[in-house]
């Protein structure tokens, strides 16, 4: 018998070890008698003033005999028996090995579950190895030299291994644990098994995906780096063949496109192809950045700098009535850095990042107003990619022509004038920065709505929109802006053999889900196919 036990309230100063005790004494047991307990979930509670708790929900095994247990009527408390599900493979012979295009979550985990079963896959990554692609976006914020296949948004773990590894997600998936159990045995802390916001660290997290590499090489699988798919073979409507650095062919029935969202010259490849891409909707907007110390004095009050309490952050929302337009907080990153996340020529792009102990000076997080495919001004397929670029363009105009970034502090933003000094927040963009009006680089209704929302979460945290505060240009990699479209076992409905999959598809929103994308993908292609 399994006991899940929710809502089990601990002190900010109570220790780990009553958790078990209190656990037991709900259910009517011993805690002697208490086996595999686990910690599932744990988040903290700081509404109310001068008080903060954290929140448990646990899990554990116990003699399913004890009536005694099972007769509790408690809404937190559920009993249960775990139930084993296996995979069913098909018996479809596989011409070729089959092939995984990117070495992002999706694409990673992918591999890792294919190459466990027998599947042999080949992977493909356009960039370079984590290390050697470091080494590629170090010299691109000191230097200004950007390599246009290795960088922030592409290389070895994907555009998430250089944004703090952040792993909250919304979707409700029995693979969450999976994935999260597989970070955990390739390097990540423990603690990602449970907390309510769980994060690994770019630091940490560049070692966990090399093992999660070498792990697939281990299993019979392959793994490529600075390989480029430029070109699709398609024969009676089906896959045969990619095309790697223009240079030679790799023959294949069966390939996973799990491009990330930042794959434009892939996705228009694949349009002239035939594929079938829809318009996505996203967000566009800034990086704002405020002392880390002000955030935890906002959310923890007396408790900032509490042992127990790591940097402080927030998740805001808000909706203009004027715009009809939501505005919100997206991949807040405390005690970070904002990065220099370019990926093509002449376009500026910014992202989020932090390291395991989240102690840097500033906190930030990008503020995004929504748009959609009525703001692209064409019905193409890929406008929205459009619509991106040309944006970018003014930020890298705005910038200086050298991927710096506009700056501007908040106070002048929201009175339209251009910032001369800088205050008590001091910029963290990697690559350097110029002084620039944010409303210059951003559809007008986008800055409309980014004043809107700042003054409305000022009234949610305390010196939100504070003068000194940062604001640097631009976000706009929120999302993928297209869905390659695809039928209910995952596969491309327009090019059969072709599995799109993960965050640049247009099926998940971030590391975990990216994860759990591949994961299905895969499953899907091994319920058809029999293991090599």
């Amino acid at each position: 018998m399994t006991v899940r036990i929710n809502n089990i309230r601990l002190s900010i100063d109570d220790d780990l070890s009553k958790l078990r005790k209190i656990a037991a004494d709900l259910v009517g047991i011993k805690a002697n008698d208490i086996e595999n307990f686990k910690i599932k979930k744990e988040s903290i509670d700081a509404r109310r003033k001068g008080k903060i708790d954290f929140i448990y929900q646990v899990e554990f095994n116990f003699d399913g005999e004890k009536k005694a247990a099972l007769k509790i009527s408690n809404k937190d408390i559920v009993f249960f028996e775990e139930k084993n599900s296996s995979l069913i493979f098909g018996d479809t012979k596989l011409i070729s090995r089959p092939v995984i295009i990117g070495s992002g979550p999706a694409g990673l985990f992918a591999g890792l579950v294919m190459a466990k079963y027998g599947y042999k896959p080949i992977l493909l990554e356009r960039g370079g190895a984590v290390d050697e692609r470091s080494d590629k976006i170090k010299e691109f914020w000191e230097k200004g030299l950007l390599d246009t296949d290795s960088n922030i948004q592409f290389g070895e773990g994907g555009a998430g291994t250089f944004s703090d590894g952040k792993l909250t997600t919304r979707i409700k998936d029995k693979r969450c644990d999976y994935v999260l159990e597989e970070f955990v045995k390739h390097g990540a802390p423990s603690e990602i098994m449970y907390s309510f916001k769980p994060h690994i660290g770019t630091d940490i997290l560049k070692n966990v995906v090399k093992n999660i590499r070498n792990k697939i090489i281990d299993l019979g699988g392959e793994v490529r780096f600075n390989s480029k798919v430029t070109d699709f073979k398609i024969k009676d409507g089906k896959i045969i063949s990619i095309k790697v650095n223009d240079d030679y062919e790799i023959p294949s029935d069966v390939v996973i496109a799990a491009i990330g969202h930042s794959a434009r010259d892939t996705f228009e490849v694949l349009f002239d192809k035939g594929v079938l891409f829809t318009q996505k909707p996203f967000a566009i907007g800034v990086r704002i950045e405020h002392l880390q110390s002000m955030i935890d004095e906002r959310q923890y009050g007396k408790f900032a700098n509490h042992p127990r309490l790591r940097a402080a952050d927030y998740r805001l929302t808000y909706t203009s009535k004027k715009y009809n337009r939501p505005c919100y907080s997206f991949c807040m990153c405390p005690g970070g850095y904002v990065v220099a996340a370019s990926s093509e020529k002449e376009m500026v792009v910014t992202n989020g990042m932090s390291e395991y102990k989240r102690d840097s000076k500033n906190a930030n997080s990008a503020i995004v107003v929504g748009v959609g495919p009525q703001d692209f001004q064409s019905n193409h397929p890929l406008a929205g990619i459009e619509f991106q670029r040309y944006y970018e363009r003014l930020a890298f105009k705005a910038g200086g022509y050298d991927y710096m970034a506009p700056v501007q502090l908040i106070g002048d933003f929201l009175k339209d004038n251009l910032s001369t000094k800088i205050g008590v927040v001091k910029p963290s963009y990697t690559r350097g920065y110029r002084f620039g009006k944010i409303s210059d680089v951003l559809p007008d209704y986008v800055a409309q709505v980014l004043k809107e929302g700042l003054l409305d979460f000022d009234k949610k945290i305390k010196g939100f929109a504070d003068y000194d505060a940062i604001l640097t240009g631009i976000e706009t990699r929120t999302s993928s802006p297209v869905r390659i479209e695809r039928d209910e076992n995952c596969e491309c409905i327009s090019i059969k053999g072709l599995y799109p999959a993960g965050e640049g598809a247009g099926y998940a929103g971030g590391i975990v889900s990216s994860a759990v994308d591949g994961i299905k993908v895969a499953e899907n292609i091994m319920k058809k196919y029999a293991p090599i």
